[in-house]
């Protein structure tokens, strides 16, 4: 990632995840990534962020959960 980094950022990472997870973790880093490098930084843009991050956690959760 650019130069725009930022802290939160980090826990947008996939990699590594399995395989068959990283489809529903991507595109949450995409976007994260998208909007510090287009968003300015304030207190907004990181309660953007952190709810993308909620979203993202239970996407990812939503996927490996049992059916019981």
């Amino acid at each position: 990632m650019s130069e725009t980094r930022d802290h939160i950022l980090q826990f947008f990472e996939f990699a590594h995840l399995r395989e068959d997870l990283q489809p529903f973790s991507r595109p949450f880093a995409e976007l994260a990534q998208w909007m510090v490098t287009n968003l300015p930084r304030n207190a907004e843009r990181t309660t953007a962020l952190r709810k993308l991050l909620e979203a993202k956690d239970a996407a990812v959760r939503a996927k490996i959960s049992r059916q019981d």
